[in-house]
């Protein structure tokens, strides 16, 4: 039952706001505390989407990180980094290298993860002198001109938007809904031979491209897992050709897979790498990281009035410290607990066949919900009725791709509070599997 408070914020938002994204159930959050998040009614929430992994640590971040953005804000909240000099910034940056793979030593402060892709490709035309670039279908890095070049997870984020960057999609590898109709493992990689031999071989001279753009796993596409050579390969064809990999980490890093950087778990380092999300701590921040040996740019080619913004950088500086104190409890939690969520979910698709796969690292788990398991129909519906019911009982979840429910808890979270969200995804899925 939706209150009429409620009810009459959702009208007043709908009167002042153009129309964004947003969740298919009504909660007007209030406030936020671990694992929980309350509503404008004062009802209790458990999270299992970490404010579309922000708080990665804790909803509303945890008392050391908010004291430190408070003695900031007491000292002075902006200086205009991309002008001036502060040695806030300049702390953060050697801290956050610390994670980085060796070789990376220049970085871009900007305040979100559309604004370090756009970074990110004008640097790699910089430093390549080229003007093409490379992305995949499914793909999601921003909405803003540059990056909505690469963004192709559904079509209403493109259309009336263009013309675009020269931009070029190709296959990502989506085993569960292969699009060459292969099985897993038997493909020999078919999605990689389409790029180079019709993509790379046909549509686009690869000595002219200068950057391809990578999510290491998929976010708002689906949650969808590459195979674990992928990368090796693709790494090869970037190498061949000279062009730079830019790794769009602002989902899938910051620990969320267990390492630092998603894209460790392949074996394979990028040229830039791209964060924000989880890295602010819940405030506005990104990174856009390159290897030292690209260089550097020139004075006045790109800038940005809040970037490094030092009430942010102060929140994220002491996170970061957080992280590199506890990062292997961390790394061990975040493990155990996802091979948790993946048991129970395994445990729940026997009984029911509305789950058609479900796929993830470390607490980055997406499940896909089908009407059918050999047809693997999207059960766009279903999943809507899961979420709202889920809502109901006090479950936040988040959706992405067509049909995938995303889960993506504070690392933070209770045994308790995990045991208690999935019981009631559980019931979501048996009351929306019965229509």
């Amino acid at each position: 039952m939706v209150s009429k408070k409620v009810k009459s914020i959702l009208a007043r938002d709908k009167k002042v706001f153009l129309t964004t994204t947003r969740v298919p159930y009504p909660f007007i959050v209030d406030k936020g505390d671990g694992d929980f998040a309350y509503d404008v009614d004062g009802k209790k929430y458990i999270d299992f989407t970490a404010f579309v992994s922000i708080y990665n640590l804790g909803v509303n971040a945890n008392a050391e990180i908010r004291n430190a953005m408070k003695r900031q804000m007491d000292k002075i909240m902006h200086v205009a980094f991309t002008d001036n000099y502060a040695l806030l910034p300049v702390e953060f940056a050697e801290e956050l290298l610390k994670f980085m793979p060796k070789g990376f030593g220049k970085m871009f402060l900007s305040n979100s993860g559309t604004e370090a892709n756009e970074a990110a490709i004008k640097f790699s035309k910089l430093f390549t002198k080229r003007q093409y670039l490379l992305g995949y279908y499914n793909a999601f890095h921003g909405r803003t001109a540059g990056s909505l070049s690469l963004t192709s997870s559904k079509l209403v984020q493109r259309r009336q938007f263009g013309p675009f960057f020269n931009a070029f999609h190709v296959p990502f590898p989506y085993c569960y809904r292969c699009p060459f109709n292969q099985k897993p493992g038997e493909c020999g990689f078919a999605c990689l031979d389409f790029m180079k031999n019709y993509t790379l071989g046909k549509e686009v001279p690869g000595e002219e491209v200068s950057a391809m753009l990578i999510e290491p796993i998929q976010g708002e596409g689906g949650y969808i897992v590459p195979p674990n050579d992928y990368f090796k390969e693709l790494r090869k064809i970037a190498d061949d050709y000279g062009f730079l990999l830019i790794d769009d980490e602002i989902q899938a890093g910051y620990m969320r897979t267990g390492k630092f950087l998603a894209l460790d778990n392949f074996g394979v380092q990028a040229d830039i790498y791209t964060m924000a999300k989880a890295i602010g701590a819940g405030l506005p921040l990104g990174v856009t990281i390159t290897k030292s040996s690209l260089g550097d740019i020139p004075a006045g080619s790109h800038a940005t009035t809040f970037g490094g913004n030092l009430v942010s950088v102060a929140g994220a500086l002491e996170a970061l410290k957080f992280i590199e104190r506890n990062k292997e409890k961390l790394h061990d939690e975040i493990m155990k607990k996802g091979a948790f969520i993946k048991k129970r979910l395994n445990e729940i698709a026997k009984d029911n066949a509305l789950i058609g796969d479900i796929r993830g690292i470390g607490m980055m788990i997406g499940v896909e919900l089908v009407k059918d398991q050999k047809s693997k129909e999207p059960a766009i519906k279903e999943r809507e009725k899961v979420l709202n019911y889920a809502f109901e009982k006090g479950l936040l979840l988040l959706p992405a791709g067509t049909s995938t429910i995303r889960i993506i808890p504070p690392f933070t979270i209770s045994m308790e509070s995990l045991e208690k969200g999935l019981d009631i995804l559980d019931d979501a899925i048996k009351v929306a599997s019965k229509g």
